[in-house]
């Protein structure tokens, strides 16, 4: 798998301040037979091709998230890993990628970074962001992690805000922003053509 290029995506994922909650959550949350289309699954990796290697690991516990234990999580995978890797983290684990990448220097050269919709701290209507993933104020080595560095958000996103933006804008000062009309809410779309044409020439760049 050498010559490919890797893409390492992190999926969303919920924290609770208390098993209470997580469990009033269980009881609630709507529930559904229908097969759930993502951008991140067949979608990207038919139309990304045969030149890249998609990883998608499943993060422990993703219904009730703890920092911590991601990380450890995300670290046993740093072996497997190739030099100029992309790393893209959607909502929850777009915090995640922010937050390890602001606070340790990745074992491998990372070609980009993609945080799609992530919250930026606790703001958030009817979800709490808590579980060890606050971000620390200094973002600064996030950006030394990689010299691409994408934030894409949504305008009709109703989970995170476009006020998160406006907090990322603060610490980070050689991001790209990219704000769309509409990602059906919270990024719930079947296809993502733009993240494909942007990874593919990102590669070309590095060619």
């Amino acid at each position: 798998m050498e010559n490919k290029t890797q893409v390492f995506i992190i999926h969303g994922g919920m924290t609770f301040k208390s098993k209470k909650d997580y469990l009033h959550f269980l009881r609630t949350k709507e529930v559904s037979i229908d097969k759930k289309i993502k951008w991140s699954d067949e979608f990207l990796e038919k139309n990304l091709g045969k030149n890249f290697e998609i990883i998608k690991p499943r993060m422990p516990l993703a219904d009730n998230a703890k920092y911590e234990e991601w990380k450890i999580h995300f670290e046993r995978f740093f072996p497997l890993l190739n030099d100029n890797i992309i790393l893209v983290g959607s909502s929850l684990g777009g915090t995640f990628l922010a937050k390890y990448l602001s606070e340790n220097k990745f074992p491998k050269k990372i070609l980009s970074i993609y945080l799609i919709c992530p919250p930026y701290d606790n703001t958030l209507p009817g979800e709490d962001l808590v579980g060890g993933f606050k971000l620390k104020s200094d973002l600064s080595l996030l950006e030394k992690n990689s010299k691409n560095l994408y934030l894409m958000f949504s305008k009709d996103d109703d989970v995170v805000s476009l006020a998160h933006i406006e907090k990322f804008k603060k610490k980070l000062k050689n991001a790209s922003f990219i704000i769309y009309e509409s990602k059906n809410g919270h990024f719930k779309i079947p296809e993502f053509p733009e993240i494909v044409k942007m990874i593919k020439s990102d590669v070309k760049k590095m060619s």
